[in-house]
């Protein structure tokens, strides 16, 4: 049946498939939190990804051209890792620890938005009249979301945290399109290289302040599902997908993931949603959709 679809119609499904797998990870997190402290624990899922990527990219050669890389671009692809996985997922995980999965996922949902802004500061793309409304779109059904505004301690807590993430995933995403457009290196060495690098980084500093866990069988369960299928096969495919889909048609999936997530919660996890925070989720997505269709989709966010 797959193979009387168009190549175009595959690539989205599969990109689709991508972004559930990665809805999963959030109920996933939610339940592994409950034994397993935040950093040890992202730590381990980006480690365990990274050595399972790493054969497959050492297997195909991707590594070669690293050889030849300038100090200059191993800086960057340093720098990429700390932002995009050490503080973004670490970042997730701790805020998940705090937050209902919808409420942290709308927050980094805003990425989009700052992306865009970064972008015309830093990339010389410059908002357009139609992104401004965007903005003002997404900010509205943040509000309606939050409405009224009682913020307990552990929220405040957790929603500083989950800023903190947003804040470094759209930094990241502004480096990451530069970087993969001006190195000349393949998404697989990029992606190794920057996962090994956050994940090793992530797991040394949360076993330093949070001590190494003791896992049972149900834990390693959800460490091992996490790495291996949620990051180093979900991160594959999505690259694969980006061979068809345009960059614009990849970031409208991905956003796909603010409803996803807030459903899977509702369903696994018993998050329930009022009707004015639930229409505050789709009038935020709206706003992220408006902004991304103008932008070409530059931000890949953080829920993954």
């Amino acid at each position: 049946m797959l193979k009387k679809l168009s190549p175009h119609t595959r690539a989205a499904l599969l990109a689709l498939l991508v972004t559930f797998l990665w809805s999963t990870s959030w109920v996933l997190i939610r339940i592994g939190l409950a034994d397993i402290p935040p950093l040890p624990f992202a730590g381990l899922r980006y480690t365990l990804a990274f050595l399972c990527l790493l054969p497959l990219a050492l297997r195909a050669r991707q590594l070669v051209p690293l050889r030849r890389a300038s100090g200059r671009t191993w800086l960057r692809l340093v720098l990429l890792g700390v932002l995009m996985v050490a503080i973004t997922q670490g970042a997730q995980f701790v805020s998940l620890f705090y937050l209902p999965a919808s409420t942290t996922s709308l927050v980094l949902s805003f990425t989009t938005i700052m992306v865009a802004f970064l972008g015309a500061w830093l990339l010389r793309e410059r908002p357009r009249p139609i992104q401004w409304a965007g903005t003002v779109l997404y900010l509205a059904g943040v509000g309606v979301y939050l409405v009224p505004v009682t913020v307990p301690k552990g929220d405040a807590i957790g929603l500083s945290v989950a800023l903190t993430g947003m804040l470094a995933n759209a930094l990241s995403s502004v480096l990451g399109r530069s970087v993969n457009r001006d190195e000349g290196l393949s998404p697989l060495a990029v992606t190794v290289v920057s996962i090994g690098t956050g994940g090793v980084l992530l797991l040394v500093v949360g076993v330093a302040l949070q001590g190494l866990p003791r896992l049972t069988l149900t834990n390693w369960a959800i460490v091992l599902w996490l790495a291996v299928v949620n990051s180093a096969l979900a991160y594959t495919l999505w690259n694969y997908s980006l061979r068809t889909l345009s960059a614009m048609e990849s970031s409208v999936i991905n956003n796909t993931m603010l409803f996803q997530i807030a459903l899977l919660a509702w369903l696994l996890l018993g998050e329930r949603l009022t009707p004015a925070q639930a229409a505050g989720i789709v009038l935020a997505g709206l706003g992220t959709l408006v902004v991304q269709v103008r932008t070409g989709g530059i931000a890949q966010e953080a829920r993954k």
